[in-house]
């Protein structure tokens, strides 16, 4: 992958990291979702795909043929890494919680999954080349 296509993996995994956490913000904000985290949990769970399709399609705009795992896999580290930088220490950590407990929370790497499959499916799907037998 060349640095300009790396670059712009990276600001799509941003932006759909900043999608997911404004859902979290909005969901965690409603009175009647506030305190319902399985709610939360299956909104964004299911939002996760939009946002991951629009991610990949925003990439492959210009005609990149990039491998989607790849992608997927790109996106979701910049996303964990901003996790790491920005949800834990100035949301969860006030709220009582620690990076274990982020980062060890099964639904997070659920999402994560999530994320890497509609990227590779997209791309499989839309992207790839059907070679001709």
């Amino acid at each position: 992958m060349t640095p300009m296509n790396t670059i712009r993996a990276i600001l799509t995994g941003a932006l759909v990291w900043l999608f997911i956490f404004c859902s979290f913000a909005i969901l965690g904000s409603m009175p009647s979702l506030k305190d319902e985290m399985n709610i939360q949990l299956l909104v964004v769970g299911i939002l996760i795909v939009p946002y991951a399709k629009l991610g990949a399609s925003i990439f492959y705009k210009n005609g990149n043929k990039k491998n989607g795992l790849i992608l997927g896999i790109i996106m979701a580290l910049t996303a964990l890494i901003l996790d790491a930088l920005i949800t834990v220490p100035f949301v969860e950590i006030p709220k009582g919680g620690t990076y274990k407990s982020f980062f060890f929370f099964p639904f997070l790497w659920v999402f994560v999954l999530i994320n890497i499959s509609t990227v590779y499916l997209y791309w499989k799907l839309k992207i790839r080349t059907v070679k001709i037998n």
